[in-house]
């Protein structure tokens, strides 16, 4: 459970360098980053990918998740 909190904390900080001007600061990221995790396990299940393998196959796919959400929150904000 620990190493899943720190793989969305770290896939959250990621999503922030990447979507650079979208991020919600650096606790904002976090968060994103942890509920990122979620998203994107969400997302590869419904495209019926085959699930990670390793820390930095969970750390690719909270990541993903992450910057969806960034990109999301991002657009609704601007509306």
């Amino acid at each position: 459970m620990l190493g899943t909190i720190i793989i969305g904390i770290l896939a959250g900080w990621l999503a922030g360098k990447l979507m650079r001007g979208a991020g919600f600061g650096l606790i904002g990221d976090l968060v994103l980053g942890l509920v990122g995790g979620v998203v994107g396990g969400w997302i590869f299940g419904a495209l019926n990918v085959p699930g990670p393998t390793g820390t930095i196959g969970m750390l690719a796919v909270a990541t993903i998740g992450a910057v969806v959400l960034v990109w999301v929150a991002h657009m609704l904000r601007s509306v």
